[in-house]
C-alpha cells in the first residue's frame, strides 16, 4: 500500500453544504433522547404499515410461523369452547406473531437507548413498563428492579427535560410470585 493521502480542509464541504442530511456531530442529551424517541416512534409507524400491507396482500393461508395445533390446544383449554372454526387458529397464529413483533421493536428501541446491540428480557420488561397497551403484563413480566430503578429515573428525567409524555405504566406486584403462587386462606 502506499503513503495515506492528506486532503486539504477546502476538500470537504461545509456542514451548511451538506444540508438537512449531514449527520449531526453532537446533540445534547435532552435533544438526543428526544431525536431517539421520535426516531422509534416513526419506526414503529412503518412496522404497522407494512403488517397492513402484507395482511392485505396474503393470499397463502397455510403456512404459518406459529404452529396452529399448538394455538388450537390453547384455545381448547377454555372449558366454554367446544368446537374452534378452522379459520380462528389462523388469525390468532397472525395476530400472536404482530405482537410478538411490535413488542420486540419496542423493546430493541430500548436496547438502543441504553446503547446496547443485545435484546435483553429487562428491554422487553421496560418496553410492556412504557406502554399502556401492555399493562396487562405488567405483573407476569418480572422486572430486575435494582438496575431498572436507576436506569428508569435517569430515563424519565431525560423524558421530562424533552417535554416527553410517559404513559402511566401499571403497579407491578409486590410480590413477582404473586402471580404465581396464590396463598391459602
Amino acid at each position: 500500500m502506499g503513503a495515506p493521502v492528506a486532503y486539504p480542509p477546502a476538500a470537504y464541504p461545509p456542514a451548511a453544504a451538506a444540508g438537512a442530511y449531514a449527520p449531526q456531530l453532537y446533540a445534547p442529551p435532552a435533544a438526543a433522547a428526544a431525536q431517539q424517541a421520535a426516531a422509534a416512534q416513526q419506526q414503529l409507524q412503518m412496522f404497522w404499515a407494512e403488517q397492513y400491507r402484507e395482511i392485505e396482500a396474503t393470499t397463502d393461508f397455510k403456512n404459518h410461523n406459529l404452529p396452529l395445533a399448538r394455538i388450537k390446544k390453547i384455545m381448547k383449554a377454555d372449558e366454554d369452547v367446544r368446537m374452534i372454526a378452522a379459520e380462528a387458529p389462523v388469525v390468532f397464529a397472525r395476530a400472536c406473531e404482530m405482537f410478538i413483533l411490535e413488542l420486540t421493536h419496542r423493546g430493541w428501541a430500548h436496547a438502543e437507548e441504553n446503547k446496547r446491540r443485545t435484546l435483553q428480557k429487562s428491554d422487553i420488561a421496560a418496553a410492556i413498563a412504557r406502554t399502556e397497551v401492555f399493562d396487562f403484563l405488567v405483573d407476569i413480566v418480572p422486572r430486575d428492579d435494582a438496575k431498572d430503578a436507576d436506569a428508569a429515573a435517569a430515563a424519565a428525567a431525560a423524558a421530562a427535560a424533552a417535554g416527553i409524555p410517559r404513559p402511566a405504566a401499571g403497579v407491578p406486584a409486590t410480590d413477582p410470585l404473586a402471580y404465581y403462587y396464590v396463598p391459602q386462606q
